[in-house]
């Protein structure tokens, strides 16, 4: 399933847009990103491991405009200067990429963290190198924000929030972790080398994947259409936003004068049994788990007025689930309904 048009937020459509670089091209979000900027008029370098792998790229080449405005190049997170190439004489670049992260077997610092910082660093180095660079949008994550035990449920949090760093330690979670010092880290290097940067944090994405192999996230909500827990069960409360609506929001915040510092990207938070109601409401024929246990969780919301006023409007829990069903059962992946 293709979505063409987005009429919740404009982005300026000028046929002749310069030259900008995206890292990590093939991933979910990443290839959205290119299919938004291509339709804009862009000329895209997009950086991946292997440009000649087209069971990875194949789905880049496909989208219109790639042939005239698309040039994929070779780089990895955890080559030096390897984003050098690519990023020279681009106006803007969109770092989206980030390094496979699991659990760790021996070395956290070594494993998890190093891989996070140290590609965000190389990428971010590589752009100081080019003098006509205008500004890096790099992609962060909502859970850099929320992540804390001093959360008031009453206010809702916004861009001036940071996860703790002690509480990610104490329960372990890497992920978040890794991107919080990620963003912290691209943080200090651009302004001591002057380099303006914009980060978004992205929510939980859900929306149709444009690469064959589903990634973590579509997986999991494949999973919980199918009747599964396991992934969710550790969400516990959660935000929700399209993956066309990132893509967008990646572009409003680069192309805006205006636009500064963090932005939260999310359009509804919920709980995992408000959820549940309302995907079994809207699906009645799909297996969709009727409760999830109660976790000890602090209630949250986000306050995203920072990315509403540059004019991007969300797409409701209803719209993205229904583009989602309607991917995986085009794909053969769920039954009718």
């Amino acid at each position: 399933m293709e979505i063409l048009e987005n009429k919740n937020v404009e982005v300026n459509s000028s046929k002749y847009k310069r030259k900008v670089c995206v890292t990590g091209a093939s991933g979910f979000l990443a290839s959205w990103l290119i299919k938004r900027l291509l339709l804009s008029g862009y000329h895209v370098i997009g950086t991946v491991r292997d440009p000649g792998n087209q069971n990875k790229v194949g789905h880049l080449w496909r989208l219109q405009g790639a042939k005239e405005r698309l040039h994929l190049v070779k780089a990895n997170l955890t080559d030096e200067g390897s984003f050098d190439d690519a990023i020279m004489g681009c106006d803007g670049v969109f770092h989206t990429a980030s390094p496979v992260l699991g659990k760790p077997t021996y070395d956290l610092t070594a494993e998890i963290l190093k891989p996070a910082i140290d590609g965000t660093l190389n990428v971010l180095r590589s752009c100081k190198k080019n003098p006509s660079l205008k500004r890096v949008v790099l992609t962060s994550s909502s859970s850099t924000a929320r992540v804390r035990d001093d959360i008031d449920p009453n206010i809702p949090l916004d861009e001036s929030s940071w996860s703790s760093v002690e509480l990610c330690q104490k329960f372990e979670i890497w992920y978040v972790l890794s991107k919080t010092l990620a963003e912290k880290a691209a943080w200090e290097f651009c302004g001591q080398n002057n380099i303006h940067l914009v980060t978004l944090l992205p929510s939980f994405i859900i929306g149709p994947s444009l690469p064959p192999d589903l990634c973590s996230t579509a997986d999991d909500v494949l999973g919980l259409l199918k009747g599964k827990t396991d992934k969710f069960d550790w969400h516990g409360r959660m935000g929700y936003v399209h993956i066309d609506d990132v893509a967008l929001s990646h572009i409003l915040v680069y192309e805006h004068p205006d636009a500064h510092g963090r932005y939260l990207c999310s359009s509804k938070v919920l709980d995992n049994n408000q959820l549940v109601s309302i995907l079994s409401e809207r699906y009645p024929s799909l297996p969709i788990p009727k409760r999830f246990k109660k976790l000890d969780r602090p209630h949250y919301e986000f306050n995203t007025l920072k990315l509403e006023n540059l004019g991007m409007k969300f797409k409701s829990i209803e719209e993205m689930f229904d583009d989602c069903v309607a991917f995986f059962k085009d794909k053969g992946l769920i039954s009718s309904i």
